[in-house]
């Protein structure tokens, strides 16, 4: 009886460490450092600009290209991230069911406030809720007047590298490469963000 009470114990401790893992293992890949086949952060440069909210920021020695997977444009059309080439991007995808993500969104709408006069930059947020997107639109449109982009088959968070983490933002250059890529949220209208900005927009294309 008394081994019966001991197995029971045992199972029931390996079911609660199994889900507190679980529950572990999606917190930690929210701000986790991107890996994957577009940014190679094994072998990623210390950044100058890897400070304050950016401190997580990821800066690739080899910088790749960054995915052409489709997505839809504002009008509902598909598009993709070659249509931003020439240009450096700030590409963040974001969901109403994440809460860092709609912490940060203000910021990107100051961010493309601050260079409106700048027809070299763009700031791009990419909505991957599944389903009914009206809420995301509209929490857009109250919270930050930026274009409204979606990916509605939630494929976008792991072409980046980060692995569904969530927020990811990607900086990519003129030359459509991801040149840093942060997974969790960030203050994109700060010093920091701004200087690297700045130093792609200073690069020829």
């Amino acid at each position: 009886m008394i081994g019966s009470k001991r197995i029971l114990a045992v199972g029931a401790a390996v079911v609660a460490l199994g889900a507190a893992g679980v529950g572990a293992l999606l917190y930690v890949n929210r701000d986790a450092p991107a890996k994957g086949s577009d940014v190679a952060t094994t072998n990623s440069s210390p950044s100058p600009f890897a400070k304050g909210s950016l401190a997580k920021l990821q800066t690739p020695a080899d910088p790749a290209f960054a995915t052409d997977h489709p997505f839809l444009d504002p009008e509902g059309q598909p598009t993709s991230l070659t249509n931003f080439r020439g240009k450096v991007a700030v590409v963040n995808l974001w969901a109403m069911w994440c809460a860092p993500c709609k912490l940060e969104m203000p910021t990107l709408a100051a961010l493309a406030q601050s260079y409106s006069g700048n027809a070299d930059l763009a700031v791009v947020v990419v909505n991957v809720d599944v389903g009914d997107r009206a809420p995301a639109r509209a929490f857009l449109a109250e919270n930050a007047p930026l274009a409204f982009y979606s990916d509605p088959k939630f494929q976008l968070p792991f072409e980046f590298g980060g692995k569904g983490g969530m927020p990811q933002t990607a900086i990519i250059d003129r030359q459509g490469r991801i040149r840093a890529l942060m997974t969790g949220d960030a203050d994109w209208n700060s010093p920091e963000a701004k200087a690297l900005i700045d130093t792609l927009l200073a690069e020829a294309g």
